[in-house]
């Protein structure tokens, strides 16, 4: 059986590929439009709602190297509406926000439009592994994507989301509903439902910005909890300097600059019994 999904590229900005390419629109996990009886009732609700919504109201900012980096929060939903024996592929994509390049500014600690956008980079969907799968399995439990990762190496084969630094983004999750008839490519647009939510937003960046969403991600991200201070008054709440530990001989460091310093390389020279200066910063960054 050949599955075909058209979807559009990911290369116009979210207020003109809402309106003109992709018909039925979803906003805030609601979706519009005349849809196939097996998608024309999926629901689908965002998990960690509120952390989310923290992040969003701070600016929430996502990392890319060129290695690829997961996100946090990670993407999860809960999804209701399916046919419990049809079976379903569940992905993501990544649209920009808007067609603009964006800096950081310090002084103000807002961001600011610098530019136009950089060339779009090649649009890529992100498929859930479990894919494809009956709706019974999907509805049982969170789907969680977090195996995706992000990237700003315009040349990755890993498969990996090709973002461009310093551009908003607007993650979107579509449910696609496997036909086994013949006639399924002659109305394609039926046997798809796409969702997205607002708070999900973010601005993609090598190296965090605002210091509240480097201390945000300290507090919930539990694969960060090694940079956590013992005493929590003297931790992210109270805005005071945060303390990292570079094991096994490394000795703590402020959390101070805000350029970021690879954790890895400043653990290796530390062991390796060299102590240079400390100038930078290391995240706290989502597991690999």
């Amino acid at each position: 059986m050949v599955i075909r999904i058209y979807f559009l590229s990911s290369g116009l900005p979210l207020s003109q590929s809402c309106g003109q390419s992709l018909p039925y629109c979803a906003v805030d996990g609601s979706h519009l439009g005349s849809k196939a009886p097996q998608v024309s009732g999926v629901r689908v609700q965002l998990e960690m709602h509120e952390l989310w919504r923290q992040f969003d109201q701070l600016g929430t900012e996502m990392i890319v190297t060129k290695a690829g980096r997961r996100m946090f929060p990670t993407f999860q939903v809960r999804i209701s509406g399916m046919d419990p024996a049809t079976e379903y592929i569940l992905l993501m994509d990544f649209i920009p926000v808007d067609d603009k390049r964006y800096r950081y500014a310090f002084h103000s600690s807002s961001w600011l439009v610098a530019g136009r956008a950089d060339v779009a980079a090649p649009s890529r969907m992100h498929f859930h592994p479990d894919s494809p799968a009956r709706g019974t399995q999907w509805m049982k439990q969170t789907v969680s994507f977090d195996t995706l990762k992000l990237t700003n190496n315009l040349l990755d084969d890993n498969g990996h989301m090709i973002l461009n630094s310093m551009h908003r983004y607007q993650p979107r999750f579509h449910v696609v509903y496997v036909d086994p008839t013949p006639s399924s490519c002659l109305n394609p647009n039926s046997n798809f439902c796409s969702f997205s939510f607002p708070e999900t937003r973010f601005m993609a960046v090598t190296a965090y910005q605002n210091h509240r969403i480097t201390q945000l991600k300290i507090a919930s991200n539990p694969f960060a909890k090694g940079f956590r201070t013992t005493d929590n008054q003297n931790g992210v709440a109270n805005g005071r300097p945060l303390t990292v530990w570079c094991p096994p001989e490394g000795r703590a460091e402020p959390l101070t600059a805000r350029d970021e310093v690879g954790l890895k390389r400043l653990c290796h020279s530390r062991t390796r019994g060299h102590s240079p200066p400390f100038q930078g910063t290391i995240w706290p960054f989502a597991s690999p």
